[in-house]
Parts: structure tokens; sequence; C-alpha cells
């Protein structure tokens, strides 16, 4: 028979996949007869209207239910046998919700496949950070909710959902999310002093001469510098430049070394210079100067902003400037004679400082362990658990089984507010530890076979001593 041939025991396994996604506002379609007036955004969109209805009424439902039990603290997720729902109500009475279909192992008997649903596999937390995200990122090129419609009402915010979620929802890559999306944090580019202070300068220079500038944020290999920013918005900022604005960008950095993109500048600068938002060619007199906009400060001032995202080589500068000055083809030509030249030769220094360092520390060799660390003061995460991230996949090098012994150890974390460490025996040759100390948290993964428990809690004090006393600075 064929399932004989196959292999009685093949088992597949089936990633957890979004099923739905909606949001809407019970004070819109208070009147029986007008349920479908809650509903501001539901995907996907081709599912019959009364079964919409219906999913929404029973996610009012379970929210009230709950409210009787902790009326301070609503519903965050809801556990089925086959899928999980998070909610979350992040402006008053407006809700999001996300339905993940859990994981499924996929089995044969006699030549038919057999189902069977993972509920435990999947962490609250993580999805719940993942909803939370998509919240933030709305926000962060729309403003709020309650913006949309002290804008226009309804149709304006139904507008703005749609067009954004549309979107926004393809890019959710449910199976490689894990505990960095818990933390949502920013990756520092370690510099030493005197490269930290051309930058430093560098900015200021050039918020002088382009006096319409009102933040600046400087990156280098997708890993943050300086950031004038406040920490939540740079957080978002940071999450859509480097899994979505650069990656779409990403080319032969240094093919273009000998061949500059422009011929020679005056005084024999080269200039890698360009624009990745807003005019694609600058001698065009057409061009189009037109640049994304971004909400920050959304909690009480609520600034409007133009992000002028421009690069040359591994080094990338944001510009935002006041969304009610429109910026010129003359404003951009100014902004890329000036910055060009001079990002190129900073973006040449960073990188030669960057290496000398790294040759005095020296080459380590591939040490027995994988680690993730988060300070909640600044944000700062390291992981060398995690290749680089593409669009579409954070990919981690470790067992699926490890990541999520991580996250139970975060939420673990979350319970206590005390210093606290949890050593766990994972899989045969593997250690998990986890450290929580003053705002930092810290997840080593060591493979040591037969290493006992005093000789793992050696190892990880010596990565706390050669890691983390200097996150920032190589000195």
């Amino acid at each position: 028979s064929m399932a004989a041939a196959g292999g009685a025991g093949q088992e597949k396994q089936l990633a957890p996949t979004l099923l739905s996604f909606f949001i809407y506002n019970p004070k819109l379609g208070p009147k029986e007869g007008e349920e479908e007036k809650k509903i501001l955004f539901y995907h996907p969109n081709e599912v019959e209207k009364n079964e919409k209805i219906r999913n929404v009424g029973l996610c009012e439902a379970i929210v009230q239910f709950t409210r009787t039990f902790s009326p301070t603290k609503p519903a965050k997720s809801l556990h089925t046998q086959k899928n999980r729902q998070f909610f979350h109500e992040p402006e008053e009475n407006f809700w999001m919700v996300m339905v993940v279909r859990n994981p499924i192992i996929e089995k044969h008997k006699d030549g038919k496949p057999v189902y069977e649903y993972q509920e435990e596999e999947l962490l609250d937390k993580v999805y719940s950070s993942v909803l939370q995200q998509c919240y933030s990122m709305y926000k962060l090129f729309n403003g709020t909710f309650r913006k949309a419609m002290e804008d226009g009402g309804v149709k304006v915010l139904k507008e703005r959902l749609e067009k954004f979620f549309h979107r926004y929802l393809q890019t959710l890559h449910l199976q490689s999310c894990d505990l960095l999306d818990v933390f949502c944090g920013i990756s520092f580019f370690p510099l030493d002093k005197m490269t930290y202070l051309k930058i430093q300068s560098f900015i200021n220079r050039m918020e002088e001469s382009l006096n319409i500038v009102k933040y600046t944020a400087f990156l280098y290999n997708d890993q943050l510098i300086w950031s004038g920013l406040e920490q939540d918005d740079m957080r978002i900022l940071y999450k859509y430049l480097t899994t979505s604005l650069f990656p779409r960008h990403m080319e032969p950095e240094l093919a273009g070394r000998d061949s500059p993109i422009r011929a020679e500048m005056p005084g024999n600068l080269q200039h890698y210079g360009r624009f990745l938002t807003g005019p694609l060619n600058l001698n065009d007199p057409e061009a189009k100067c037109r640049f994304p906009k971004i909400f920050v400060n959304t909690d009480d001032t609520y600034e409007e902003l133009h992000l002028i995202v421009y690069k040359a080589m591994s080094a990338a500068v944001c510009f935002m400037i006041d969304a009610s000055i429109p910026p010129t083809l003359e404003f951009c030509r100014k902004l890329d004679s000036i910055v060009g030249p001079q990002l190129t030769v900073l973006a040449s220094d960073i990188c030669e400082q960057y290496n000398i360092n790294k040759r005095i520390s020296g080459a380590e060799k591939e040490p027995q362990f994988k680690f993730i660390y988060f300070n909640h003061m600044n944000l700062a995460e390291k992981s060398t658990i995690h290749m680089r991230k593409t669009p579409s996949v954070s990919l981690a090098s470790v067992h699926p089984d490890l990541m999520k012994i991580l996250g139970d150890i975060n939420s673990d974390f979350s319970r206590v507010d005390e210093d606290e460490e949890i050593i766990v025996k994972a899989m045969s040759d593997y250690w998990v530890v986890g450290k929580k100390s003053d705002q930092r948290e810290l997840y080593v993964i060591l493979n040591q076979k037969n290493a006992n428990l005093i000789e793992v809690n050696e190892e990880v004090k010596k990565l706390c001593a050669t890691q983390f006393n200097n996150i920032f600075f190589l000195d």
C-alpha cells in the first residue's frame, strides 16, 4: 500500500498559521441588527458576514465574562484545542483579535492523514507581543484609531486599517516568532569612543545645515548607534527599518567600491549616498519628493513627521522633519550634496575602526554557548542565536524546543520583581540558563553533555564577565 511505501511512521509538522485577524468597537453597533457596524477590519475578508458577526460577538462575550473575575486585567488569550485567540485593547473600546491555529502533527493511519493539534506549543507572551506590535506599527504610520475617527469618522478609520493591515499581515511569519518578539529590542553597534564622537559631531553638523530636521537616527549594519527619538518610538521605527525597509534595498553594497555611483565630487570625495525613501533620481526635474509620514509621541504631543532615510555603504541616517513642511526637490539635492560625501567618509571610518578593534580583541573561536541578552532600560538586545533577519524570517539556530524553554523562563521572570536565576537541564546535551538582574535578562544555551551544575554556573559567570561589561563601547 502507499502508506507502507511512504513509511507508516511519517510525521509532518505544520507550523502555526494566522486564521483570522479583526478589529472591532462594541460601541459602534449597540443595537440588535446593527452588529456589522462594530466591525472595522476583518481578515480574511471572504468570510461570510454572519460568521464575522458571530466571531466578534463571541470575543465580546469572552471579554465580558473574564471581566467579572478580574475587572482591571481583561482577557489576553483563549486556548482551545485547534487554535488560540489573542485579545488586545490598545485604545478604549477598540479591540484587536488575532486567531492563530495551533501547530499540527500530521500522521498517517491506514493511508489517511490524521491531525493532532499541539495545544501547548504556542507561548502566549510571544503572540500577545506580536499583536501589540501590529498596533504599534499601524500607529507609527497612521497615528491612533481615535485620530482617524477625528479625521473623518468610521469611514476613514476603515480605509486606513484596510490599507495598512492588508499588507502588514502578509509580513507576520508566525512560525518564526520567539522571545525576540517579546523584547522587541534594539541591536546596538559597538563602537570605540573616538568614532562615536565623530558620529555625534556629524549629526550636529547635519542638523545645523539642514535646519528643518527635528530628529535624527544613525544606524550602521542594521544596528543603532544614535537616536534622538523617544525610546518607544525608536523601537518600532527600528523594527520597520530592519525587517522591512533595509531588506527591500539589499544590494551588492561593495560591488561599487571602484566605481562610485556618481562622478568624482569636488575635492576628490567619492560619494555613495542615496535615498532609501524619497526621490529615486535627483537629476530628473520631475522627481517626486514624497516621503513616508510617521507619527511619534502619540501619547501627548502627537508629532507628524516626514521620514527621510539616506544611506551610504553600510551607514544609514534617518532625518525626521516636520510634516507641515513638504520637502522640495531642491532640499533633497542639498541634503544629497551635503550628507552624501560626509556619510561616505564616515562609513569607511566606522568600518575600518571596527575591523581594527576586531583584530585586537582576536576572533574568538565558536564558543560552547549561544545567548540572548536584553536590557529593559535602553532596550539593548543581543542574540547569537539568531541568524540574519530577512524580511520573511528571523531564523533561530537552535532547536524549537530550546526556544520554547527560553520563553517559559521569561514568563517566570515576568512574574517576580527580584533578581533570579533558573537553570534547566534540557535535551540530552543541553543546559539552559536564565539570569535576571537589575532590568537585564540573559539566556544562555550550553551544549555540554557531561557538564554538571557547578561547571555550568562557572561558564555563565565567565560569559557575563567577557560579554556584558561594555555592551556599547569596545574599550
